[in-house]
This record gives C-alpha cells, sequence and structure tokens, in this order.
C-alpha cells in the first residue's frame, strides 16, 4: 500500500532544480512516483511507508539544499509567497541603488577624470556580488554538492568572472578596462526578471485563488431549537442550515424546506440561476438570491463539491503532460552543455584568434548568461496551470496535463444516452393494457415493481403513478440491462424489456405497437404477470436542446461520433437519427461497455462520455473519460474530465481548451529553443567577424531574464481565447 504526500519545495530556480530532485528521490528506497513542478514549486511523492516516511523524504530534500515542507493551505502559501516576493522586490530595490550609479559612472564618465573612479565602482558593485548574489553562489554550491549544475552556476560562474577579473585590474594597476557594471547591472537585470516571472507566475494560479474566495465563512445552524452562527468548519454533517437571500451557500446539502434561485456560475460556469425546491440538492460557494431555505447538511469540509474541485486543479497543476519529458531531458543536459561552450568560446578567442583576455572573458560571461533553461522549464507548467484554470472557470474541470494533452488527439468519442445526450428525465408518454386489463392497473403493478429500483425509467413510472396507491412488492431482483423481476400477492411479474421476456419465454402479441413506439424514439418496457404480458408502457427521455449541435461541433473537428445505450435498435437508431449521430451501439449490457471502447480503440484515441456508475468502467478504460457533473460521484472520480454544467456542448470545448493549450505550449517550446540556439552562438562571436555581431553582457542577460517572462506572459494570452 502506497501513500502520497504533497510538498512545497522553496529555492528552486530553474527546470535543472526540478530533474536534480526528482532524479534523487526516484533513486531512493520505498519512493514508487516522483513530480516536481518548477512554476507551482510543489512536489507530489507516492511512497510506500513501510519502507521510508515523509520526514525521510523531507530530509532528502533538505540536505539537497532545498527548503521542503507538507503542503499548507492555499491561504498559508499565497501568505508566504507575499513575503517572498517582499523579500525579493526590496532586495532588487537595493540592487538597483547600487548598480544604477554604477552603470551612469562606467557608461557616460569613464573619459572624465573622476579622483578613484575604479574605487568607488568596486565599492559599489562589491555589496550586489555578495549581499544580493549570494543566492546564485548558495544554488550553484548546492548543485556541486549533488554533482550536477543549474541556472546559478551559469550565473555565479559568469559574474565572478566579470567582478573579480575587474578586482584584478584594480589592484594591479592594469591598462586593461574593468567590468564592474557588467557583474552588477548583470545580477540586478536577473533579480527583476525573476521578479517579474513571480508576479506573472501567481497570475496562472488565479483560477484557484477565486474559488477558494468562493467559500462562504460563516453558517447558520439550528441546535438545541436555536439559531447560532458558527464557522463553516464547525458545521457537521445531518446539521439544518439556513440560508437567507443574498447569502453565500456555507455546505453541500439537501433542502428540506423553502423555494428560491441559486447563483451557481462560480462552480458550474452557468450564467443563469437554478431554481431549487425541497429535496433538491444544493453546493456550498453558490450564492442564494432571493429565497429563504433550510436545509440539512450532507457534505463538509474536503467532501463539499467546491473542495474537491479545488483539490481536483491543484492535482491537475501539479500534474505533468507528456510533453514535458521532452524539455527535462533537454534541461538536464542544457547547463553542463554551456558551461562547455563557454569555456570553449574563452579559449578559442585566447588562443587561436590572440583576443586579449578582457574580451575573451567578456565573450564567455555573455555565453553563459544568454543561456535560460527556465523559459524551458516554464513552457509546458504554466500553460497547463492556465488552461485547467480556464476550464474550471467555465465549468470545464481537467484533472490533469496528460489528460489535457490527450484531448485534442481523440479520434473516436462514445456518447452514453441516458443523462448525456438526453436529459435523463424521461417520462411516461404511452400506456398501453393488453388481455382486459385497465390502463390503471399496469401503471399500478408497473410503479409497484418499479419503485424500489433507482434506474430513470423506474423513476419516471413511479412520477407518473403520482398519488395511485401502490402495492407491496417482494422477491425484487433488477437484472442490469434487462429490468426487474417481482411478486405482488404470490403473482410473479416482470417489467423489462424484450430481452427480459424473451429469458422467461413471455409469448409478445403486440409487438408491432411496440415497434411503432421504438420508432418515434421512446423506450420500451413490458409488463407481464405469471409469464402472460399484461401491458406495454412507452417512456420518452427528452433530448437535450444542445445535443445536436455539441455533435455537428464534434464531427467538424473531424471526430467521428458513437452513441451507446441499453436500448435496442430501433429505438437507439431513431434518437441517433434526431441528434446526427451516424453510429451506435445499441442493446449493450452496462458491463460490456468497455468492451466497445476498447475495440475503437485499436483504430485511435477514444473518448468516453457518461454520467452514470454503469458508465464508470468504459470512462476508466477510455483514453480520456469525460463525466457529466450531474452524474454520480463514482462518474465524477472516474473521469479526465468533468463537465460541472452537465452541458454536452462542453466536450468540443474541452477539446479546443486542450488544442489551445497545446498550442501554447508548443509555442513556449519553440521561443525558449530558438533563443538558445540562435543567443548563445550570436554570445559567443561566432558571426563576429562576418557581421561584427556582439552581444554585451548586459543585453544578454537582460535577454536571458525577459525570455522567461515571455514564456509566462505567452502562457497567460489563453486566459483571453475565446473555447
Amino acid at each position: 500500500m502506497t501513500e502520497k504526500i504533497n510538498l512545497t519545495i522553496d529555492k528552486m530556480h530553474c527546470q535543472s532544480c526540478v530533474t536534480l530532485i526528482s532524479k534523487t528521490l526516484s533513486k531512493t528506497s520505498g519512493i514508487k512516483s516522483v513530480n516536481v513542478n518548477f512554476a507551482t514549486e510543489k512536489a507530489a511523492v507516492e511512497f510506500n511507508p513501510k519502507e521510508i516516511s515523509s520526514e525521510k523524504i523531507i530530509d532528502i530534500i533538505q540536505e539537497m539544499g532545498y527548503n521542503a515542507s507538507v503542503t499548507k493551505s492555499l491561504e498559508i502559501e499565497e501568505e508566504k509567497k507575499k513575503k517572498e516576493l517582499k523579500s525579493m522586490r526590496n532586495k532588487l530595490i537595493f540592487s538597483i541603488i547600487f548598480a544604477v550609479p554604477i552603470f551612469i559612472l562606467s557608461m557616460f564618465f569613464m573619459d572624465v577624470n573622476i579622483p578613484y573612479m575604479e574605487y568607488i565602482l568596486w565599492a559599489l558593485a562589491t555589496p550586489i556580488q555578495f549581499y544580493v548574489g549570494m543566492r546564485f553562489y548558495k544554488g550553484a554550491w548546492v548543485a556541486l554538492k549533488n554533482k550536477s549544475s543549474n541556472m546559478e552556476t551559469l550565473i555565479a560562474i559568469g559574474t565572478s568572472a566579470a567582478y573579480f577579473y575587474s578586482v584584478y585590474v584594480v589592484l594591479f594597476n592594469l591598462m586593461e578596462s574593468q567590468y564592474f557594471e557588467i557583474s552588477a547591472v548583470l545580477i540586478t537585470l536577473v533579480m527583476l526578471g525573476e521578479y517579474l516571472e513571480e508576479i506573472a507566475k501567481g497570475k496562472t494560479s488565479e483560477a484557484i485563488k477565486k474559488l477558494l474566495m468562493l467559500g462562504a465563512k460563516k453558517a447558520m445552524v439550528i441546535r438545541n431549537g436555536k439559531e447560532i452562527r458558527i464557522t463553516v468548519d464547525e458545521v457537521k454533517k445531518g446539521d439544518i442550515v439556513i440560508v437567507k437571500p443574498g447569502e453565500k451557500v456555507p455546505v453541500d446539502g439537501k433542502i428540506i424546506s423553502g423555494l428560491t434561485s441559486i447563483d451557481e456560475s462560480m462552480v458550474t460556469g452557468e450564467s443563469i440561476p437554478v431554481e431549487k425546491k425541497k429535496e433538491d440538492y444544493v453546493i456550498g460557494g453558490t450564492i442564494n438570491k432571493n429565497g429563504f431555505i433550510r436545509f440539512k447538511a450532507t457534505k463538509v469540509g474536503a467532501e463539499t463539491t467546491l473542495a474537491r474541485i479545488i483539490k481536483l486543479i491543484e492535482d491537475a497543476q501539479l500534474s505533468k503532460a507528456p510533453i514535458q519529458r521532452f524539455a527535462d531531458k533537454v534541461s538536464s543536459y542544457f547547463v553542463p552543455a554551456v558551461v562547455i561552450i563557454a569555456l570553449s568560446t574563452f579559449l578559442i578567442w585566447q588562443f587561436v584568434f590572440n583576443a586579449s583576455l578582457s574580451f575573451s572573458i567578456i565573450v564567455a560571461v555573455a555565453v553563459l548568461v544568454i543561456a535560460c533553461p527556465c523559459a524551458l522549464g516554464l513552457a509546458t507548467p504554466t500553460a497547463i496551470m492556465v488552461g485547467t484554470g480556464k476550464g474550471a472557470q467555465n465549468g470545464i474541470l481537467i484533472r490533469g496535463g496528460e489528460s489535457l494533452e490527450t484531448a485534442h488527439k481523440i479520434k473516436y468519442i462514445i456518447l452514453d444516452k441516458t443523462g448525456t445526450i438526453t436529459k435523463g428525465k424521461p417520462e411516461v408518454t404511452d400506456i398501453i393494457p393488453l388481455n382486459k386489463k385497465k390502463k390503471n392497473y399496469v401503471l399500478c403493478i408497473a410503479a409497484s415493481i418499479e419503485k424500489n429500483s433507482e434506474h430513470p425509467l423506474a423513476e419516471a413510472i413511479v412520477r407518473k403513478a403520482g398519488g395511485v396507491k401502490l402495492s407491496r412488492a417482494s422477491h425484487f431482483k433488477a437484472v442490469p440491462g434487462q429490468g426487474i423481476e417481482a411478486k405482488i400477492n404470490r403473482k410473479s411479474y416482470l417489467a423489462g424489456n424484450l430481452k427480459l421476456m424473451e429469458k422467461h419465454h413471455v409469448k409478445l402479441s403486440e409487438k408491432k405497437q411496440a415497434e411503432l413506439l421504438e420508432r418515434e424514439g421512446k423506450t420500451v418496457m413490458f409488463i407481464a404477470e405469471n409469464k402472460k404480458l399484461i401491458g406495454v408502457i412507452g417512456v420518452a427521455d427528452t433530448i437535450k436542446e444542445s445535443s445536436p449541435e455539441a455533435i455537428k461541433k464534434l464531427k467538424d473537428m473531424n471526430i467521428e461520433v458513437y452513441m451507446i445505450t441499453g436500448d435496442n435498435k430501433i429505438t437507439a437508431k431513431a434518437i441517433a437519427e434526431k441528434t446526427g449521430i451516424n453510429n451506435f451501439f445499441a442493446e449493450v449490457l452496462p458491463e460490456d461497455k468497455e468492451l466497445y471502447v476498447k475495440k475503437l480503440q485499436k483504430k485511435g484515441k477514444v473518448a468516453m462520455v457518461g454520467d452514470g456508475i454503469n458508465d464508470a468502467p468504459a470512462i476508466a478504460q477510455s483514453d480520456v473519460g469525460i463525466a457529466m457533473g450531474s452524474g454520480t460521484d463514482v462518474a465524477i472520480e472516474t473521469g479526465d474530465i468533468v463537465l460541472m454544467k452537465n452541458d454536452l456542448m462542453d466536450v468540443p470545448r474541452a477539446i479546443k481548451l486542450s488544442k489551445s493549450t497545446m498550442d501554447k505550449i508548443k509555442q513556449n517550446m519553440f521561443w525558449a529553443l530558438i533563443y538558445n540556439i540562435i543567443g548563445i552562438p550570436v554570445a559567443a562571436g561566432v558571426f563576429y567577424f562576418a557581421t561584427g555581431w556582439l552581444l554585451n553582457p548586459m543585453i544578454a542577460a537582460g535577454a536571458m531574464a525577459m525570455s522567461s517572462v515571455s514564456v509566462v506572459t505567452n502562457s497567460l494570452l489563453l486566459k483571453y481565447k475565446k473555447i
């Protein structure tokens, strides 16, 4: 048995840190899987508690030089992040105060005879190098201890080369130029880039912050016959909660009295308030618009819908998309390769082209600082964070990076009929009595048998019976995919489809009438008494208004759409024709649904869309399982994507969101790679003799800092993409 721990890891500064932590933990006995995310600064570790403890895992990370702790609530993490950002800002301001005069003196007053100019520059550069820049030395030392290298390694080597060379020039009164401004401005620009990057990264998790703000802080409950106001954390299951007009619903529950309309847009993405009455369920975090209601708390704390949504998004943003493996692999070789290129650049300019020592050093420094593994490390996770956040704001919950990446590759999509294509609330349309029985008798028998069933067709029949006094049924037995067997007053009854009747050898004299109902898209239920047919009931499940349009959009995306149902072929064909579906699987038993998914998977990627327990195995088997939000907890927990609005139109929207997110990831990776592919040769002076191009290390530092910011900013643009 394994356990999972979520950790917050501080002092990670580039993808190389992620690679180092991942490799070290993966090699540790007892650890089953490791997922470290640079953008969120978090890690998910699955481990065997019999072999290793969570405390030991934290110790291993801290021994590597990073701060690790169990992830606390988002509010605490947010407060901690604010303090870190403030500290970064203060150091940046300190660095700017010293760097600006260095830059001005070096750029504009070098030809002016200012006494002790070099010593003034040295004095101004030193606090930046060893106070502001100390984190780069610490980071480089941590990497060295772990026989690795990271972005700090590049910055520490580059700035130290410029700084100590300048000290050497000043001390020995050489006629060479000093470069204190290079090291000082370089560190300042890197700090500026990281500060802007942190601000941008913070914006990528705005969706979770907004969801957290939705939760009510207080709740009015009835205890010992009195109304008392308590904190939401104190609400217990079974408490009677009162919600007045304009107040937030504190927890999930079932209304016991009152009538109102509730704004659920913040949770489901549905803008129109939903009418609520007795027996209806309410969701914590939604807003009671105009009525006074009492409800019984059914889910509190981490069990509430809002808490589960937040947890789902947090897990999704922590997960990796398969495309991230490419970035991880490149990053693992990146820093050592850059150090080798910089050293080679120095040696070639110094000994092959006989350049001056200062020229060779500065060109090598430019190579070190232009390289940026951060941009590559941020390319995927920031896009996933924004993509999953945008989905959540639109009522589309995506469980992880892999689901997000796979969704746009879907070639086949299977739609469950009841509750997915249709509203899932069928109504009795026809009652045909047979063998001298009356309508009311047939309806009463059917409702008496079906009252113990949770099937939507059963609910429709019981609703139709209304106030009719029902008989007491015994020996109740549900036959999955066929119907029900029961006894009333020692008589045996059957209520179900053609398969159930054939199984018990019931003679079907009125088959034509049944076929006529089926051609109209109605589901037919046969009622038999002592193996003799006494009636036929027609039930129609209304097609959702958005279903035909959603199916058309899926077809426009070159996705082949299939419908799957337990209905017979005639009924299935009628529904398929009304919605524009060309392919369907009819008379499918619940346990066989996953077999049809497997069958299509031989031809390409398959998505399964459903809402019930019967759909869970098929949803789990598919490449992307999509659960309708109104479905059971089992379906929601199984689904890779959950559609909170219960609207089929969100299926093409989810696929479009997947494509848009993947486009952003590919754009980010392209710019991160092309930036380095072009930047490093220019900095090394490859084109110097042909074009005169050479990169000042300060410009290189600015470009490097901005590359990460540009990648995060590009990901943030996904927020404004229409889906």
